[in-house]
């Protein structure tokens, strides 16, 4: 597992076209018991090297209901974003992930981790990745089948990115907080119980 580390913090596969150059952001152990595929990581992430260090995961880490040390222990919670680095700007957002990441570390990431992990698609990337056979249907209508049905998309839980913009989502989507959220966090403990 050290070695697939050291391979992942060395790779240049995409350098070219990285505006600030290759820096793998990803934190994953052979015990880790809920696996969060995310986007890729924003120019505060590139800049301190941990995922989610930001107000996304702050948001993030509060639907989880887990505190920084719980989330950033590796035997806990694997971070595996679906494009490793920064990939840029796009209009008004960064670019989309870069699509070399999940082919080139992904499979070898997933055969580290325990089969019966909770695995959460954070944002719209990581589901078109994933739930190939659900690409037709809104992140909306996965994210509330998931809140109706928790085992709709199993082994996988869509969820929203935590984002900003999604304040605005979740106040038109109330379901979200209200019958999700619990569900979600009564997982994650069931999960992290030793």
């Amino acid at each position: 597992m050290n070695d697939l580390r050291a391979e992942i913090a060395d790779c240049t596969i995409c350098q070219n076209d990285l505006p600030l150059g290759p820096r793998p952001v990803v934190q994953f152990s052979s015990k880790s018991r809920i696996l969060i595929i995310g986007q890729a990581p924003g120019t505060k992430v590139h800049k301190s090297g941990i995922a989610w260090d930001d107000d996304s995961g702050q948001r993030l880490r509060a639907w989880l209901g887990l505190e920084p040390d719980r989330f950033y222990d590796a035997d806990l919670v694997a971070l595996m974003p679906m494009g490793f680095c920064y990939p840029g700007k796009a209009v008004g957002a960064d670019a989309p992930p870069r699509r070399e990441c999940a082919p080139a570390w992904h499979e070898r990431i997933l055969n580290q981790l325990p089969h019966d992990r909770l695995t959460l698609l954070v944002g719209t990337y990581a589901q078109a990745h994933y739930l190939p056979h659900a690409r037709k249907n809104l992140m909306t209508a996965k994210v509330r089948k998931a809140a109706e049905d928790f085992d709709a998309y199993a082994p996988y839980l869509p969820l929203p990115h935590p984002s900003w913009r999604v304040r605005m989502w979740m106040a038109k989507n109330p379901w979200f907080e209200d019958q999700l959220l619990p569900r979600l966090r009564a997982k994650v403990a069931q999960h992290l119980m030793p």
